[in-house]
């Protein structure tokens, strides 16, 4: 089984999200599940610094030797920072989809842009 940290919050489009950081802004990547059904990744496009988006927008696109798919916003904010080192390093998605392969940090609309999210144990039983 795929490793689904207790600590993050889950979107259904498995993206990962940290609790809101200093400054109401959380760090975004995909789960582990989803590099494993990705394959080998080999190119990630960024969304742009500083662009609004709503949850549920596709703001950029990981492509793997299998297939290309769609990163969602799994909140609504703005896009603060993205992980440049993938540009040179892809592949940290697949070595460590929770850490150094993090995709992009989000400035949350509010307080409640994290209440839609699921817990380690529903994302589970989601992918399950």
């Amino acid at each position: 089984m795929s490793s689904i940290p207790a600590e993050l919050k889950y979107s259904a489009e498995h993206e990962w999200i940290t609790d809101a950081q200093a400054a109401d802004t959380v760090r975004v990547g995909i789960t582990d599940f989803a590099q494993d059904a990705l394959g080998d990744v080999v190119y990630v496009e960024h969304p742009e610094v500083g662009k609004s988006v709503s949850a549920g927008d596709v703001v950029g696109e990981v492509e793997s030797t299998k297939s290309v798919s769609d990163i969602y916003a799994p909140v609504s904010g703005e896009i603060v920072n993205v992980n440049a080192d993938l540009d040179e390093d892809p592949g940290a998605i697949n070595s460590d989809p929770y850490g150094t392969g993090w995709l992009f940090e989000v400035k949350v609309a509010g307080p409640d842009a994290l209440s839609s999210l699921l817990s380690a144990e529903e994302y589970e039983k989601h992918v399950g």
